[in-house]
């Protein structure tokens, strides 16, 4: 089984900008072309996982249940014709707490493929792909052995490039880009 693992702010939805959050559903906008080319990896046998930190939490920004709430309306709307996005993991703790599931460590990502062993499933982790905006989501992606993509549709620009500490695998304008990429 092959799985791709996005992010969600920058990719999905709108970037708030840095050192901002997404606090509550009436602030979440969904990217343009973000349903068709979900709608499409999963027709073509992708398992979906978002993988996001969400440290505005723990920040006292926003609560657990407004997160809970962005949640319930994004995936309402992204599987409204059958299930596209397999899960959604966070990571709701702060920077500081050096925990295992902050980005870029990869605790969030073990939880999602512990998930599907337990379903059975044989996940192909040369063919899975970690798509995100910033160079932690590549991190993230690299360290736990998936193909990497870097998104400019949020935080990282590519006028960046001369400062990376890490390459992609690959990089884009967005995730209808990326979605090319990994169907070629």
């Amino acid at each position: 089984m092959k799985v791709i693992f996005l992010d969600r702010d920058g990719v999905i939805n709108e970037y708030p900008g840095d050192k901002e959050y997404v606090k509550s559903w009436k602030e979440f906008r969904f990217l343009i072309d973000i349903k068709p080319a979900l709608k499409k990896l999963a027709c073509h046998g992708f398992k979906l996982f978002i993988i996001s930190n969400q440290a505005g939490v723990a920040r006292g920004v926003y609560s657990k249940e407004e997160l809970g709430l962005i949640t319930k309306n994004m995936l309402a709307e992204l599987n409204q014709k059958g299930e596209i996005i397999s899960g959604v993991y966070y990571c709701t703790h702060h920077k500081e707490l050096n925990c295992s599931c902050r980005k870029p460590r990869t605790g969030l990502v073990e939880l999602a493929i512990a998930k599907l062993k337990k379903e059975g499933c044989d996940i192909e982790l040369g063919k899975s792909y970690f798509i995100g905006d910033t160079l932690s989501d590549i991190e993230t992606g690299k360290a736990a052995g998936l193909k990497t993509i870097l998104v400019f549709s949020g935080k990282e620009k590519a006028e960046n490039k001369t400062n990376w500490h890490i390459l992609p695998d690959f990089a884009c304008q967005g995730l209808s880009q990326a979605a090319e990429i990994i169907l070629k």
